[in-house]
């Protein structure tokens, strides 16, 4: 019996082991994707601020979920949202927010532009007013966004994995 439990359990592992993630389309505007990588985020402001954590972002800037790991790969945070409603789960409680700005804000110390991120992590230098995107090595899967205006500066790096 245990021998048979421990091939099932192998053999479960191995097969999740051989998945892939894979980006679905259903639609030219509603496209879901899957990222998994490194995320860091750093805010001059008076009393500057950092954030590093892994993540794992699915969907697109209408519906989504980002969830933030520690470096030990404990969930840290996990957001969601849609047009109706934008929450995060973490420690236990939920909270939920009027935006997916004021969501990514809370989350993140500082405002994302999420439809730009997106296209972003397509390949797209999508131009938002006061921020640049460096894209020069998207084919390694390093993505840097520069926020220069409005105050603070504030800088997000992307690794995604292979």
């Amino acid at each position: 019996m245990k021998v048979v439990c421990a091939a099932i359990i192998f053999a479960s592992l191995f097969i999740a082991g051989c998945a892939v993630p894979t980006r679905a389309t259903t639609s030219n505007q509603s496209e879901v994707s899957l990222w998994r990588g490194r995320l860091a985020v750093r805010v001059e402001s008076d009393q500057p601020q950092s954030l590093a954590a892994g993540f794992e972002l699915t969907g697109n800037a209408l519906a989504g979920e980002l969830t933030l790991y520690t470096p030990l790969g404990n969930t840290a945070a996990a957001l969601s949202w849609s047009s109706q409603t934008a929450f995060m789960r973490a420690n236990g409680d939920v909270r939920y927010f009027e935006s997916l700005d004021v969501l990514i804000k809370q989350a993140l110390g500082t405002e994302i532009p999420v439809v730009a991120l997106f296209a972003w992590l397509a390949g797209d230098n999508m131009a938002v007013a006061g921020w640049s995107a460096d894209l020069s090595q998207h084919a390694n899967g390093r993505i840097t966004a520069r926020r220069t205006a409005p105050a603070p500066q504030a800088e997000l790096r992307l690794v995604l994995e292979p």
